[in-house]
């Protein structure tokens, strides 16, 4: 039998003879040519006299959006989204409703992104936008503070769907697919009230707005929980299921097995986080209520050297001077993990729009729609293992009878790149087969000496995990030096695999020293610093001790002040904070504290590509950690 190619129009009138109706053919996002070839080589794969029949497919380069903050997007690669891209990047008839703290309408990766949605939080004081439930869900932040704010859900809706490949900012997992943004999380918090509300909006059902979308959203993330199960909230989701929406929530960042809801409800899709190792992240939650886990990061390691911290970068604004400057930024967690698997959800709605919750469900349990991580099978760590982008869109296509779209054998990495610094050692990768079909490695080398590459756990084609090596004694001189390690496999034509690899070498065991620092405790509900210290550096390590602080609760800030202008954390200057700058955390002081160690640094800055937000009549104010008005010099 000849290889199916595109057909007339009278053999595609006879090939529907064969087939049948053109069951959700107007969804393909195809042409009726391309479509129709589809259809056929599924008829004749039937026919028992037919050993293959298959489209002639075009090969051409992975599709990779242009937007400039991509490459820090080593979370989406990771989880194949550039092979799922190459079928889809999404469809505008599919929604995801985003319940959270509201939006940023007018980010540049957001506008165009949006259908009209809704702010369901009731309490005025804790919305800080005037009034209660409103048709306006705009994250109204918290300016003035000394930190931006962390405009949580519009972050939460850039992963998912932000503007791409258009030269700006980062790119969204479903690029044509719209939010629905339905705020109801005021200053990072709400009602169960709040949030069912919320949830009947995007559902369709009657709720206390007295108002519905035109259209119900196809899907729910909710970013947000609490260990409090509640049964009206538990039946609410039984019902949206019922409707066919699938609800996706995150599990939780308490390092706990304790379930979390609304994701350890039946019906829910409970999301844990990985970290760019695809291990499991410390924080997230795990047991037996994780479905399946997607890319949460952490912000405390930039294992691929990128020079950007390995946490999920996504869209938020910075406010922390009275003037909204849009921006990004790199943030950790189980809610940067759902957005993820909504996004594929989306994806595969929008090949497939009769996806039901219980479909999901199904490919989740049967292995199809992930890698498996951990034991192999269903674990408590990771579920029923890491989303995978282009399994989940296959297997889609698969469901809606249109034949997929078999990409052939295709060698990747992960991680593609490593950053070994000054001390590290040894980094493992794991190489395997994204594709359809098969392959073999038939050599794993290196472009340099001073790195090696041995297996670790690998099958009888070559494929699993490798272990990257660097030997300094080997590399001649002192500084940074990259190189390759290179997997060769047998399909046809192809280029080797090339994992790249940074170290740093120096003959003298290095001695870290940003400057002096000075480390002060400072105190959120007043503003103001009430203590401080000045150290430098021993053996890369700042020892501080800070002696009459009142009990109370404070966040400890460190950093340069290279201008002397009696602030910190200006821009050029280091700056660190306990336990995370993204993210301080407050402690509470009752007596003496120890253990309270972090990592000060230069960061990464996203700000100056940003423009602050039309028509702000705020001054500016210093977005600095003011010094104490008294300080111990050692």
């Amino acid at each position: 039998v000849r290889l199916v190619r595109a057909t007339s129009v009278p053999q595609r009138r006879a090939m529907r003879a064969l087939t049948g109706p053109r069951v959700g053919a107007h969804v393909m996002n195809l042409d009726a040519d391309k479509y129709e070839t589809l259809v056929a080589t599924a008829a004749l794969r039937r026919n028992r006299g037919v050993r293959h029949a298959e489209p002639n497919y075009i090969r051409h380069p992975h599709l990779t959006p242009n937007d400039p903050f991509y490459r820090y997007q080593w979370h989406y690669p990771g989880i194949n989204l550039p092979l799922a891209w190459d079928i889809t990047q999404g469809s505008a008839n599919v929604i995801v409703a985003v319940i959270d703290t509201g939006i940023l309408p007018n980010h540049p990766d957001l506008a165009g992104q949006l259908v009209p949605g809704y702010d369901f939080v009731s309490n005025p004081s804790t919305a800080r936008d005037g009034d209660g439930i409103d048709p306006d869900p705009t994250d109204t932040g918290n300016p003035g503070a000394l930190t931006s704010s962390t405009f949580h859900g519009s972050h939460v809706a850039g992963t998912v769907a932000a503007r791409s490949d258009n030269g700006e900012g980062v790119a969204g997992v479903a690029w044509n697919v719209k939010i629905m943004p339905l705020r109801a999380l005021g200053q990072e918090s709400g009602t169960n009230f709040d949030v069912m509300q919320a949830v009947r909006f995007a559902a369709g059902l009657s709720n206390n707005s007295n108002t519905l979308p035109p259209q119900r959203a196809d899907i729910i993330n909710m970013s947000l929980g609490s260990t409090s199960a509640s049964a009206a909230e538990q039946s609410l989701l039984d019902q949206v299921r019922s409707l066919g929406v699938i609800v996706v929530a995150s599990a939780g960042n308490e390092a706990s097995s304790q379930p979390s809801y609304p994701a350890a409800y039946p019906g829910v899709i409970s999301v844990a986080a990985t970290t760019i190792n695809k291990l499991r992240a410390g924080y997230s939650n795990f047991g037996a209520t994780i479905d399946l886990a997607a890319p949460g990061g952490f912000v405390g390691s930039d294992f691929n050297g990128d020079g950007l911290a390995d946490g999920v970068l996504s869209t938020v604004a910075n406010d922390s001077s009275f003037q909204l400057n849009y921006s990004y930024r790199t943030l950790m967690g189980t809610s940067m993990a759902a957005p993820h698997v909504a996004g594929v959800a989306a994806l595969m709605k929008s090949v497939h729009p009769q996806l039901t919750p219980q479909q999901f469900d199904n490919a989740l349990i049967q292995g199809v729609i992930t890698e498996d991580l951990g034991t192999p099978g269903r674990d408590d760590q990771f579920g029923y293992g890491l989303i995978d982008a282009q399994k989940a869109v296959i297997t889609a296509l698969d469901l809606a009878n249109s034949a997929g779209a078999p990409t052939g054998p295709i060698l990747i990495g992960s991680p593609t790149s490593i950053n070994f610094g000054v001390f590290d050692v040894t980094a493992d990768v794991v190489i395997r087969n994204a594709g359809s079909g098969t392959l073999t490695i038939t050599s794993a080398t290196s472009t340099a000496p001073w790195i090696s590459v041995t297996p670790v756990t690998i099958d009888g084609s070559g494929l699993g995990t490798y272990r990257i090596t660097v030997n300094r004694s080997l590399a001649v001189g002192d500084g940074s030096f990259s190189a390759q390690a290179r997997f060769t496999s047998d399909i046809p034509g192809s280029s080797p695999l090339a994992v790249s690899a940074v170290m740093q070498k120096f003959t003298v065991n290095p001695v870290a020293n940003a400057g002096r620092h000075y480390i002060v405790v400072f105190h959120p509900a007043t503003a103001t610093t009430v203590a401080g210290t000045s150290v430098l550096p021993s053996n890369g390590v700042y020892n501080y001790t800070i002696a009459n602080v009142g009990a109370g609760t404070y966040q400890i800030y460190a950093g340069t002040d290279s201008d002397n202008d009696d602030f910190l954390c200006d821009g050029g200057e280091a700056c660190g904070a306990f336990r995370l700058l993204d993210l301080p955390e407050s402690i509470v002081v009752d007596g003496s504290r120890s253990g309270l160690d972090f990592v000060s640094g230069f960061p990464v800055n996203l700000f100056d590509l940003t423009s602050a937000e039309a028509g702000s009549t705020h001054a500016p104010a210093r977005a600095g950690i003011p010094l104490p008005e008294h300080i111990e010099l050692p």
